[in-house]
């Protein structure tokens, strides 16, 4: 990168392209994150009349399809262009949205989650995949923790907000609630489109393709290149931390409110775990100084473990400090893990290769959402949380051969 820093005229001139990049990111991640039903989606189906086992139906067929989508998504996001394939997945959620505010029937909406996981597939690994290459560049990815922690936290405090303000909208209709989310969607969609470059893999071919002379490899070869050990655990425990921390947010709900909180403390709980949990990544660069992704990633596992079993106490204000206090620190572990992620696969098919490693973590959060339900249908929702502290305890232990051993995450560098 010294060489690109120094064609630029120096720090300065980095700063400064890394801001032109970033600005109408960050905008897009306010608006994309302006998903007003986000927070009470789950009242929403319940109030349709579906039980615990369908909701979590729902959202099992949505990760499982979002997971099946990832790899030929990302494959045609290399192809046809990385702003392409998300202008293409967030006009599809607009419009799945749109259909779950005006339908009632189950099999419709199992439709419309179907085509909502097409849409989250175009969009993952697309999106950091073009942030990325844009940094590339403009020879600023040494910045990109700092640039993801913000962009992740602009979106979780929207998402936080967006929530406090869907709880108010409910209250005119769920029809406006979700007629809303779709809105901000589209906003999106235009802000990507008018202000951020389009770039394809084969436009984007960074210092490792041209050294190792790979360009014309296939998506499969660069990750059997790239597949350490070492990375290959990273994925399993972090689709694994991702299995576990999603379905703890969205069951919370439930769980909440069977404890005795009304839905408007629901909606308050939830948005200011959003709040916490984007304020968190801007501790991501200090804690990869101080500590290192290694120590990080269990300190995130044995969180989730002790929120999950506090949660199963069966006491709401318990559960609520629980929540606010824990859920935001596996997000420091998010911003790292994706950084080394992307210093590991090349660019000409960085869309694909984060598409298979998003597959793996749609899959294991699908399956999460299955066996967290089940588990709430058959031991009640307190108990059923407690249970499934299982599993980041069982992710945790497959991560300490790495953590001891000091095993290589990527083939070219080391943080």
């Amino acid at each position: 990168m010294t060489g690109a820093t120094e064609a630029l005229g120096g720090p300065a001139a980095v700063d400064g392209a890394a801001r032109d990049v970033t600005r109408p990111f960050y905008l897009y991640a306010v608006l994309a994150n302006a998903l007003f039903q986000r927070g009470v989606f789950v009242l929403f189906l319940y109030q349709r009349g579906f039980s615990a086992g369908q909701v979590a139906l729902l959202q099992t067929l949505l990760f499982l399809v979002s997971g099946l989508a990832e790899i030929p998504t990302g494959v045609i996001a290399d192809r046809i262009g990385r702003r392409a394939g998300i202008v293409i997945g967030q006009l599809l959620i607009a419009g799945c949205l749109l259909g779950q505010g005006m339908f009632s029937h189950y099999w419709v909406f199992l439709a419309l989650f179907v085509g909502q996981g097409v849409g989250m597939a175009c969009v993952s690994g697309s999106d950091t995949a073009l942030l990325y290459d844009l940094l590339v560049r403009r020879g600023a990815t040494a910045d990109y923790v700092k640039i993801k922690s913000r962009f992740a936290m602009l979106g979780t405090v929207t998402s936080g907000a967006a929530i406090v303000v869907g709880g108010q909208l409910q209250q005119i209709s769920w029809g406006v609630v979700y007629a809303g989310s779709a809105a901000c969607l589209v906003l999106a969609v235009v802000v990507l489109r008018s202000r951020v470059p389009e770039i394809r893999g084969a436009d984007a071919v960074d210092e490792r393709d041209g050294a190792e002379g790979h360009g014309d490899a296939t998506a499969w070869r660069a990750m059997l290149r790239v597949a350490t050990p070492a990375l290959v655990t990273l994925v399993v425990v972090s689709g694994l931390m991702h299995a576990t921390l999603t379905p703890y947010i969205i069951f919370a709900q439930k769980t909440l409110s069977d404890q005795g909180a009304s839905t408007a403390w629901v909606s308050v709980v939830i948005a200011a775990g959003f709040f916490a949990g984007g304020l968190t990544p801007l501790l991501s660069d200090r804690a990869d100084r101080l500590i290192g992704y290694r120590v990080i990633v269990p300190v995130s596992l044995l969180t989730l473990a002790a929120a999950l079993g506090l949660s199963g106490l069966g006491l709401v204000w318990v559960t609520v400090a629980a929540f606010l206090a824990l859920v935001g620190i596996p997000e420091i572990t998010a911003v790292l893990v994706d950084n080394l992620f992307n210093e590991a696969v090349p660019s000409r098919h960085r869309a694909s290769l984060l598409s298979m490693i998003a597959f793996v973590e749609s899959a294991l959060i699908g399956i999460g959402y299955l066996v967290l339900g089940a588990l709430m249908d058959g031991l009640g929702s307190s108990a059923g949380m407690a249970t499934y502290a299982a599993v980041p305890l069982l992710a945790c232990l497959l991560w300490l051969p790495v953590l001891f051993r000091g095993a290589r995450v990527t083939t070219v560098t080391d943080t």
